[in-house]
């Protein structure tokens, strides 16, 4: 993967990945030599940088004529190591959501730190690096300089954090959609609603077989068999048939899409919180509301891992 110089930031507050690696670059002691590798990122003299797997690969203009040649790179995770992690963000689908939009969670740190990694290096003696230049110092200004140009590139693409790790963008994406698509299989489809409307009348049924006075008599029975069906206006059933086609088709689209640019959050507002409170005694409607939101709030996970499947 290669990348062209970036353009100098927008005067903005950085993202937090940002501000880490700056604090990294200021918690070392010998300031001066990272100064001037800063003037040099400034000036011009980076006149590429390459990554190759998880390591940084630059050549820097220096004071010779042939431009120096570096490499940066930070210790990184085993297969085995990313899948605990990839693991762990899969049980979130709003982990899925942040990163499919190309967002760095903020938390992000708390995942890796809960399977005993670190994303970002403790100090910056954890960052490795070699240069062909005659300076024997580590880091020389021509590393330095690379240093403060990877700070603008977490600007621009947060996963080069990924990369610097041993997984690429593309590859952890992926694995987050296996992972999904793993649950899914082995998530049991719900029943369909006839199934639900079913079970509501043997409850009903049950209910009145034990309750005497709401059992229905054979005169009921006739009664009911007695008088004719109301069938609904044809103006009504068209319409109920265009809505029920448009609500099958509610997530159809012919065009395709580009992942990167689909973005897919869980509403700020349920259906719940649209309705208010139930018509019911406060303590039997603290019971119905409690029981609801637990059930949305399930169906709604599930809804944001198909959709992001």
């Amino acid at each position: 993967m290669t990348y062209s110089a970036p353009q100098p930031p927008a005067a903005q507050e950085d993202a937090w990945w940002v501000n880490q690696w700056v604090d990294l670059l200021n918690s070392y002691r010998f300031k001066k030599r990272l100064e001037r590798g800063r003037n040099y990122a400034r000036q011009g003299h980076i006149l590429s940088l390459e990554f190759k797997e998880s390591k940084v690969h630059a050549t820097v203009q220096g004071t010779a004529n042939e431009p120096y040649q570096l490499s940066i790179w930070i210790e990184r995770f085993s297969d085995e190591d990313w899948g605990f992690v990839i693991d762990t963000l899969s049980q979130q689908a709003l982990y899925s959501a942040q990163l499919l939009a190309g967002e760095m969670p903020d938390d992000i740190e708390a995942v890796f730190t809960s399977n005993g990694l670190s994303l970002f290096p403790f100090t910056l003696a954890d960052v490795k690096s070699k240069c062909s230049c005659p300076d024997p110092k580590n880091p020389c200004k021509h590393i330095a300089a690379v240093y403060y140009q990877l700070g603008d590139f977490f600007r621009e693409d947060p996963f080069v954090l990924f990369q610097l790790r041993g997984q690429s963008k593309a590859q952890v994406l992926e694995a987050l959609r296996q992972k999904r698509q793993q649950a899914i299989a082995q998530t049991s489809v719900a029943e369909p609603a006839t199934a639900s409307a079913d079970s509501l009348t043997n409850s009903l049924a049950d209910s009145s077989a034990a309750n005497p006075q709401t059992s229905v008599t054979s005169s009921d029975r006739s009664e009911a068999v007695a008088k004719p069906t109301v069938q609904p206006p044809l103006s009504t059933q068209i319409h109920h048939d265009q809505m029920h086609h448009e609500l099958a088709n509610f997530w159809a689209y012919g065009e395709p899409l580009d992942p990167s640019l689909v973005v897919i959050t869980p509403a700020e507002q349920s259906v719940l919180d649209v309705i208010g409170d139930m018509p019911l005694a406060t303590t039997e409607a603290k019971i119905v509301m409690d029981h609801f939101r637990t059930l949305y709030q399930s169906v709604a996970q599930q809804a944001m891992i198909t959709a992001l499947s």
